[in-house]
């Protein structure tokens, strides 16, 4: 874990807004990846195929947003944690593969063309989040993903179940670690600003996608 000696040097603050930022506009905040329709009810092995193949549409490519915001940090408290994170979320990737293999095809639903247009347009913000010049906005974007992955994580586990598949412990590191780089790297409050906008987008962006899962799921009905 980051040091306390380390974190005075940023804004405890920080990470406080931080985690706040990410539970507010995050997946965390959305009723669909917890919802019935979608772990447990008589439909919930295509809604989980089609939350599935478009998490991996989203996350499942190399570079990702960790893989990308790791070379825009050189710092000594956030290389360490990227060193970590991307090993992490490494993980997480096969195991979005593994499910998308498992699960078979996207389930067959109306306006198909302009959900995957969408998710495209999604990736790409991302993707311009952690390469973002802008110094704090990739390193923030980076940790919303680690944090938000715990609730992802959740639809994915069942996934796992529903559809036989073995995965890992989640292991994308503790919140409060996430917090502390959060405010060691807080250093001015440009950086600071930086940090919050990079989560806020990131979170945002999460949530905009269970909406879209959500659309799909009402649009394909009860049969």
């Amino acid at each position: 874990m980051v040091s306390a000696s380390l974190g005075q040097l940023g804004s405890t603050r920080t990470g406080a807004a931080l985690l706040a930022c990410v539970a507010e506009h995050g997946s965390g905040s959305h009723d669909y990846p917890l919802s019935e329709a979608l772990l447990k009810g008589p439909h919930a092995a295509r809604n989980l195929a089609d939350a599935v193949h478009f998490l991996c549409m989203l996350h499942g490519r190399q570079p990702g947003v960790i893989d990308h915001a790791a070379n825009r940090s050189v710092e000594a408290p956030a290389r360490a944690w990227f060193n970590g994170a991307i090993n992490g979320f490494g993980i997480e990737r096969s195991i979005l593969t593994k499910l998308a293999v498992a699960a078979g095809p996207i389930p067959s639903t109306a306006g198909a063309g302009d959900t995957e247009a969408a998710v495209i347009g999604q990736r790409h913000a991302i993707e311009m989040l952690a390469q973002s010049e802008r110094n704090g906005c990739a390193l923030g974007a980076a940790l919303a993903v680690a944090l938000d992955w715990r609730h992802v994580r959740g639809v994915l586990d069942a996934a796992a179940a529903r559809f036989g598949v073995e995965v890992p412990p989640y292991d994308l590191g503790e919140a409060q670690t996430i917090r502390e780089v959060a405010e060691v790297m807080a250093s001015t409050p440009a950086a600071e600003r930086a940090i919050l906008f990079g989560a806020e987008q990131i979170s945002i962006q999460h949530r905009g996608l269970w909406d879209l899962l959500e659309a799909r799921q009402q649009a394909r009905g009860p049969y």
